[in-house]
């Protein structure tokens, strides 16, 4: 066992040097709801990372898988509590994915390069201006651009802690930051 950082480690069969208490990773997506040019409401909400997305960061990291170049963000109308077995091929249906807003795709997670353990798109917010009165329940983080896609990599999605009703012409400005720690 090795010491450092007041913290114990434990070395891997591979030879990685891990918390031996835990690696937590985790996320939170905040939304800005926009009405006529003005901020009505702002708030934020943890997310599950499901288990797809961990499969693919490990994967990733350790096993030569490949990359996901650009990530997309998603939004849900659904009654929906994301659960960890929920993947790209039914986030779609499972939450019914809100396709009422005028960008013809999902909106790409642009993201500065991480720094403190942390990665955030929120300089370059992904922005939904709904086309119909709705009420948004969640969001999720997912590899694949086209609206109620069922293919690509689902990493994280999330219920808001109360559903947002929308009217035609409001925003949402989303944005997404992932952390990653030892505990």
């Amino acid at each position: 066992m090795d010491k450092g950082l007041n913290m114990d480690y434990e070395r891997s069969e591979g030879g990685i040097l891990m918390p031996k208490d835990a690696l937590k990773l985790g996320g939170r997506f905040t939304v800005e709801h926009m009405r006529a040019g003005k901020l009505i409401d702002k708030f934020e909400f943890p997310n599950l990372v499901v288990n797809e997305g961990l499969d693919h960061v490990l994967n990733t990291v350790f096993h030569g898988g490949t990359q996901v170049g650009t990530w997309f963000i998603g939004l849900f109308e659904g009654n929906y509590t994301p659960i960890a077995t929920v993947t790209a091929a039914t986030i779609s249906s499972a939450s019914t994915e809100t396709t009422a807003y005028v960008e013809s795709q999902r909106q790409e997670y642009i993201e500065a390069a991480s720094s403190a353990q942390s990665i955030t798109n929120s300089a370059s917010k992904a922005t939904f201006t709904m086309n119909a009165t709705k009420t948004i329940y969640g969001a999720f983080l997912i590899s694949n651009a086209t609206k109620s896609a069922t293919s690509g990599v689902l990493f994280s999605a999330a219920r808001f802690a109360t559903p947002k009703a929308v009217a035609t012409d409001d925003q949402l400005l989303v944005s997404y930051t992932f952390n990653a720690s030892s505990v």
